[in-house]
């Protein structure tokens, strides 16, 4: 084998294994915590879930002790617990409960260090975007509201719920202020067709009506501004558990449907001489006579149209 001659001393030299750690780029894994409701949270869903369900079965009970006429209020009051027992019952059982995660700490280079899973009931949302517009309208009916004050409460209804949820799920903490703050242009609407609208729609009525629909609305808005702020404090700003939001949105809904509902309706029992009948479709149907009635009117219109098609042929002919 040829070896050169003239060999540089360091390419001669035996390598030797070093001690020294090798370079390494280990990336941040960000710690995980989880914000889920207790027993007490889940217990708490259990209660409301039974409440809801004995008011609405107490509710079917007293339409049943009216005529059919009179069982507008009773109808729409029994959904919106019925709704409320379904939602809570989803609830309870873990199928209306997922998790949404958001970023609660940052390395000085921008990495995510700390992220919190926290619970997010969206069938709490489902409920509110059947059950209030359900609420506005036995107050709106109650007022004697028009058509177009009734469908823009109900659709500033169902714009705040739908912005709220967009607000629950949002991905950055600004973004969800943001659908907040649409959700609370929307709820002043709901306060200016209810509170400033149905005062001066009931203002016809007579005195017993209008006093009771002064204290009725005023004890739906105020229990309703209450909810804003409980999800401004618990999802929003996350400063309260999961337990405690639970805990705060279940007094909110027992008053705001069950003890509105039994209210509602038992004052209207008690008014029965003086609250409105609907007759028509709503307690007959579509009954056999009105449907002959219905032929008979049309081809009555046939005829019509067939005289006034004959008669310039005819004056036509006669000249």
């Amino acid at each position: 084998m040829f070896i050169p001659q003239e060999v540089p001393e360091v390419a001669t030299q035996v390598a030797q294994t070093s001690h020294a750690p090798l370079p390494t780029v280990i990336p941040d894994i960000p710690r995980v915590y989880y914000q889920t409701s207790s027993e007490v949270g889940h217990r708490t869903l259990w209660v409301v879930c039974v409440l809801m369900g004995l008011s609405s079965l107490a509710f079917y009970a007293m339409a049943m002790r009216v005529p059919v006429q009179k069982r507008l209020f009773h109808i729409i009051t029994a959904l919106v617990t019925t709704f409320a027992f379904l939602s809570y019952y989803a609830m309870a059982t873990g199928d209306g409960i997922t998790t949404h995660p958001y970023v609660t700490g940052r390395s000085k280079h921008g990495a995510v260090t700390e992220i919190v899973e926290r619970d997010i009931y969206w069938a709490r949302y489902v409920d509110w975007s059947l059950t209030t517009p359900l609420l506005l309208l036995d107050l709106c009916l109650l007022a004697g509201l028009n058509g177009a004050s009734i469908l823009v409460t109900v659709v500033s209804d169902v714009i705040m719920i739908l912005t709220g949820l967009f607000a629950a799920f949002s991905s950055h903490k600004a973004q969800g202020w943001g659908w907040y703050a649409f959700a609370c242009i929307a709820y002043l609407n709901i306060v200016y067709q209810v509170g400033y609208k149905g005062r001066y729609a009931v203002s016809t009525k007579d005195n017993k009506t209008r006093t009771f629909f002064g204290a009725i609305s005023l004890f739906t808005l105020l229990l309703w501004t209450a909810y804003p702020i409980v999800w401004g404090i618990a999802d929003g700003a996350r400063r309260v558990n999961v337990d405690g939001e639970i805990i705060a949105y279940a007094v909110l809904d027992v008053l705001a449907k069950g003890v509105f509902g039994f209210w509602l309706l038992l004052v209207h029992d008690g008014m029965a001489r003086t609250s409105p009948s609907i007759d028509g479709f709503w307690s007959h149907g579509l009954s056999h006579e009105g449907a002959l009635r219905a032929r008979l009117e049309k081809d009555a219109h046939m005829m019509m149209i067939k005289h006034v098609t004959y008669l310039p042929t005819r004056l036509y002919a006669m000249e």
